[in-house]
């Protein structure tokens, strides 16, 4: 196998089971251990919260895989801080918002809330957000900044951190 290849697939793998173990407890089995997937009273008793946070579990989902295959395929890495990407990806979701995997993230655990009707799962997304945050901002941004230089700082002064842009990003 070539050394390409091995990064390749190497990539792939890790970022397979990084998306089970990270992703999968926080969006998916602390959840579950908080509220059992009991569906409870619609909250603020508008049925209407149940389809949008369907909605919002399925494009969570979807903005979660997607960001991880660009990580495996584009990057040449996974998002676990131990086996860091080779290249900063810009493509995809990143060109709307800096952490789409954080926000996909967030999107399922809201959705969840929504769907259940739990405002035990509104806190713990909340929660889960001041973390992402509070990482995002002490770790994550100082060693890309470290790490991809220029790329990066004209990438952060372009693409907002949590708030999607409503075009996408081209860098030149």
């Amino acid at each position: 196998m070539t050394g390409r290849l091995a990064r390749r697939v190497s990539s792939a793998v890790g970022s397979a089971l990084f998306l089970i173990i990270a992703p999968g407890f926080v969006a998916g089995l602390a959840p579950y251990w908080l509220t059992g997937w009991k569906v409870g009273s619609p909250l603020l008793g508008a049925p209407a919260f149940r389809y949008l946070g369907a909605a919002l579990i399925g494009l969570g989902a979807v903005g979660l895989v997607d960001s991880f295959v660009r990580f495996a395929v584009q990057g040449l890495g996974t998002p676990a801080p131990v086996f860091p990407t080779e290249r900063l990806v810009v493509t995809g979701l990143y060109r709307y918002v800096r952490n789409p995997m954080y926000v996909a993230v967030v999107a399922a655990i809201l959705g969840q809330a929504l769907l259940f009707g739990s405002p035990t799962l509104l806190v713990y997304c909340a929660a889960v957000w001041l973390a992402f945050h509070l990482f995002v901002v002490a770790y994550e941004e100082p060693t890309l900044r470290a790490h991809y230089g220029p790329g990066y700082a004209a990438y952060r002064a372009n693409v907002r951190r949590w708030v999607p842009r409503v075009t996408p990003w081209r860098p030149a």
